[in-house]
């Protein structure tokens, strides 16, 4: 059993680094994230929710949705594993 895991470790790893081959390189300024995204955030951020800090706005306001069901994801994942380690009373 042990070794079917760790094949599929390897494999998926190995999966994950082949695709990060299609990555802009680290910091370049002409990724797609750098010449539209962020420009547009950072002009329109705060016009558009009237919150002072732009962190707080992307976060709150743009990914609202997108965190909430990443705490509705922990929190599943949370009760599972109560769920698993729990010891019942016999």
């Amino acid at each position: 059993m042990k070794a079917i895991a760790w094949l599929a470790c390897i494999v998926t790893g190995a999966l994950l680094l082949y695709g990060t081959k299609d990555f802009p390189a680290w910091g370049d300024p002409q990724s797609p994230a750098n010449t539209h995204l962020s420009k547009y955030f950072i002009e329109q951020a705060i016009p558009e929710t009237h919150v002072p800090n732009l962190v707080t706005a992307v976060l709150g306001d743009y990914r609202g949705y997108d965190t909430m069901f990443e705490l509705v994801v922990i929190y599943c994942a949370g009760i599972g594993v109560i769920a698993v380690l729990r010891r019942s009373r016999q």
